[in-house]
């Protein structure tokens, strides 16, 4: 409509591209030689596509924005870890990061503006939820990344969807930008190097499980019981931990994939061998993996960090249950997600 913003183009999976471009008037390979331009050869600026007709180009220009998200600031790490505040189109600040491994580079991205699930132990919840980041704002996360890299011959090669927000309260448009940087014509990361984390939204839990697709799941526990998840997520309120697990349940045999289970420890909380127990008790059958997670502290919250990951551990690996500890990432930046952008917006508050 007249008046209104160009839609993001690295909004629209390949599929949804084409027809679009068929209701413009062209052919439907058109859409793949688009992602091609854009995603293979980076091209953003319609008059540099060489083979796309001239007033074809022209239209592109008032069709789509071919936009990304502003650096605000960065922040990198002497492990090679890198923070990225990222300004939207709108003004929204939103942090994404990347992680070196042995095995490749990782993208942590923000699926929303802030976040309203209010876990007492993250920091990305001190700033609340304002709006759902499209799926062409989170592809435009992973480009700004994977040009980052470029100049040192590096890729991308791993996402993670655990930076700010909750995924499957944002569940179409996360599930559109994975399409999109899975796709062979566009960023091609493999199916099995991109993981979602959810805190466990029951329904979602069991509609991805039939998506049909190698993708990963991630679910934020972080308790071995009811009482402590109570007291650190606001979500168990809403969801018992016995029907979170039964979702957790019909997710591995709808999709056949394992579930990783995410377990920040707390000092004196949810770290003793009790609670190593009852885990282990609790995900028993369960086609699984346990990733613990040293805590980052934040200094609004009162939390300390675990001694007893190892210990921890080598319990439930003991009555089979896979689990290992966490490499820790920037710990001499501002690592915990939502902490850059809490104390930038501070700052500029003054």
């Amino acid at each position: 409509m007249e008046g209104q913003a160009a839609p993001l183009f690295y909004s629209f999976p390949l599929a949804k591209l084409q027809e679009i471009v068929v209701e413009q008037g062209e052919k439907p390979y058109r859409a793949r030689q688009l992602f091609e331009w854009v995603y293979k050869k980076r091209v953003f600026d319609p008059d540099l596509m060489t083979d796309v007709s001239k007033s074809y180009r022209e239209r592109l220009k008032g069709a789509f924005s071919f936009d990304l998200p502003e650096v605000e600031t960065r922040e990198e790490s002497a492990d090679g870890t890198v923070k990225f505040l990222l300004r939207m189109k709108d003004g929204a600040l939103v942090e994404a990061v990347l992680m070196r491994y042995d095995y490749g580079n990782v993208a942590c991205v923000s699926s929303e503006v802030g976040c309203s699930m209010g876990c007492a132990f993250c920091a990305s919840g001190l700033i609340k939820k304002t709006r759902n980041l499209s799926a062409g704002e989170m592809v435009g996360e992973c480009l700004l990344i994977d040009q980052y890299l470029r100049p040192n011959l590096e890729r991308l090669s791993h996402v993670v969807v655990m930076g700010t927000g909750e995924p499957f309260d944002n569940y179409d448009n996360v599930m559109d930008f994975i399409r999109i940087i899975n796709d062979d014509h566009a960023m091609e990361i493999g199916a099995r190097h991109i993981t979602v984390s959810t805190c466990g939204i029951l329904d979602k839990i069991r509609r991805y499980g039939k998506e049909g697709l190698q993708i990963n799941l991630a679910v934020s526990l972080h308790a071995s019981n009811e009482e402590t998840r109570r007291l650190l997520m606001p979500i168990a309120r809403g969801y018992k931990m016995e029907e979170l697990i039964a979702a957790c349940r019909d997710y591995v045999e709808e999709s056949g994939r394992r579930i990783t289970f995410e377990y920040i420890l707390i000092d004196g909380l949810n770290d003793s061998d009790e609670n190593a127990y009852e885990l282990a008790k609790l995900l028993k059958g369960i086609l699984c993996y346990v990733n613990l997670i040293p805590l980052n502290p934040v200094k609004e919250k009162p939390f300390k960090r675990s001694k007893r990951a190892y210990r921890f551990r080598d319990i439930l690996n003991a009555r089979g249950i896979k689990c290992t500890v966490r490499k820790e990432f920037g710990t001499d930046i501002d690592a915990a997600c939502g902490q850059l952008r809490a104390k930038y917006q501070a700052k500029e508050a003054k």
